[in-house]
């Protein structure tokens, strides 16, 4: 790409690509976690004291996880505030759920780079953070979505640390490299050096 072709970013595809990483890292991880979401004593009580299931909401906790975002609970009875994470340890989920957000992301990039074709790895960098903004959106939008409250204490997402990390770090790192990857992968197919 040359200064002129960098006008031409896919910035639309990015968006979409980006948008597409993050519901399919969603709906990934709640086929793996939500049947025991359901039924944890968390999500048991509450069922029972809000009056509404909240898996979607919990399964939105474990996605952050895998993100390196701890779930934040707030004004706990006797507690206060306190946060944890919900993938690993002897009880947690697998850790597996790690590489969810960080291989869609990758791919994410690798995609856009085979779809534009830039001709050198910074241009592949360059067209991977097309996918950021998308990415973002949706990570903002999770953090209000995700919390959920029950006479007056909340649990979500820990805000700063989820646009922070999972809505700019994560798709800036992986996305980024994707685009790179992919930029010297088709240079290397196609022969050029």
């Amino acid at each position: 790409m040359t200064n002129a072709a960098s006008d031409r970013l896919p910035y639309l595809e990015g968006a979409v690509a980006g948008i597409l990483a993050w519901l399919v890292g969603y709906t990934s991880t709640f086929l793996v976690v939500a049947g025991d979401i359901r039924e944890s004593p968390l999500h048991r009580f509450v069922e029972a004291f809000d009056g509404g299931a909240a898996t979607y909401e919990m399964v939105g906790w474990v996605f952050y996880n895998a993100h390196q975002v701890e779930t934040l609970f707030s004004d706990l009875p006797l507690v206060g505030s306190h946060v944890t994470t919900f993938i690993g340890g002897e009880n947690g989920f697998t850790v597996a759920l790690y590489a969810v957000p960080a291989g869609l992301l990758l791919a994410a990039g690798i995609g856009l780079a085979s779809y534009r074709r830039p001709s050198t790895p910074t241009d592949g960098l360059l067209v991977g953070l097309t996918a950021l903004p998308g990415y973002l959106l949706l990570t903002v939008a999770g953090v209000f979505l995700f919390e959920v409250t029950v006479g007056g204490a909340s649990g979500s997402p820990d805000t700063l640390p989820a646009i922070g990390l999972a809505g700019l770090v994560y798709p800036a790192v992986f996305a980024g490299a994707g685009g790179v990857l992919g930029t010297i992968l088709d240079r290397r197919l196609s022969g050029k050096r």
